[in-house]
């Protein structure tokens, strides 16, 4: 059975994205970015919402082609291409990059999924994340924290109808004050 985790940076008030989608609170530092593409490396299968998975495909496919692409960009870039995808939305016609699109029921997918061998897969994109949730299909829940209030936008979290428990796993500190915790799902 896969292990299901859901990991995002956040900030500290809990949103993925400020109104209007900004990102721009959650640039990383070098480290954090290579702990990123170190993570995108080893993900046996990543599960993209529409919203996520467009912002991604506008960029990663040809980012270590640009101009003044750094190593660690050129590394992330080839690194996101060959990662397995599967990309949830009712929209979205055609996926590319090693990605195969699913217009059904995701809890459905995302069960089915779960349930075969493999490796560790990451959910991305706080909607679809948000289904997981709810639907008790998440294994573990790696929060990127920036030290930054954003006020509103996208939660990391959504409204559950039962708490979920929790066991802290790990912590680790990142340039800029970044904290980084993984919890595991009480079963």
């Amino acid at each position: 059975m896969r292990k299901l985790t859901f990991a995002m940076n956040v900030s500290l008030d809990g949103y993925v994205a400020a109104p209007g989608d900004d990102l721009g609170w959650g640039v990383p530092s070098d480290e954090l970015f290579q702990w990123w593409s170190d993570r995108v490396g080893s993900t046996g299968l990543a599960l993209y919402g529409r919203r996520l998975w467009e912002g991604m495909s506008s960029h990663w496919p040809t980012a270590d082609q640009q101009p003044g692409a750094t190593p660690a960009v050129i590394e992330y870039a080839g690194r996101w291409r060959d990662m397995p995808k599967v990309v949830f939305s009712s929209t979205t016609r055609t996926v590319d990059w090693n990605a195969r699109l699913v217009t059904g029921d995701a809890v459905a997918e995302i069960t089915r999924l779960k349930a075969e061998d493999g490796g560790s897969m990451d959910i991305a994109g706080a909607t679809l994340a948000a289904a997981a949730m709810r639907a008790g299909l998440i294994d573990e829940y790696v929060l990127v924290t920036a030290p930054v209030l954003v006020g509103s936008g996208t939660p990391f979290f959504t409204a559950l109808d039962n708490w979920v428990n929790l066991t802290l796993m790990e912590t680790r500190t990142f340039p800029g004050g970044v904290l980084m915790t993984r919890y595991k799902t009480k079963r």
